[in-house]
């Protein structure tokens, strides 16, 4: 849960480097909360206004989070916007986000292995 709050209150931070550690426990609290919202708009009958909020609410956090783990593979964050290629995209990014980090300094910090450490 401390990662996912990590990443919420560092919404706009889209320089420096983020471990797979934490996008990807950022990402697990994010499905989980989008399921949970789900059932919630099911139950309350809301055609999904509360999901669509949420989702809106972490849109920024979710960017800069992707973006800060392609800097630690050492990648620009333009690479993002790879997903827009159909199927193709979806499946580079998510390998490049399985990647383990650059365990040198890049152009983009320090590695946060060796600082944590």
């Amino acid at each position: 849960m401390n990662w996912y709050l990590a990443v919420l209150k560092n919404y706009v931070g889209f320089s420096g480097r983020a471990r797979r550690k934490e996008y990807w426990m950022f990402t697990l609290f994010n499905l989980i909360a989008m399921l949970v919202i789900g059932v919630l708009d099911g139950l309350l009958g809301t055609a999904g206004i509360i999901g669509g909020l949420y989702t809106l609410a972490v849109l920024l956090p979710s960017i800069a989070v992707t973006v800060r783990r392609l800097h630690d593979t050492g990648r620009s964050g333009w690479w993002a916007l790879i997903v827009l290629v159909p199927l193709i995209g979806a499946i580079v990014l998510l390998v490049f986000m399985v990647l383990d980090s650059e365990t040198r300094q890049n152009r983009h910090g320090d590695c946060p292995k060796t600082v944590a450490a």
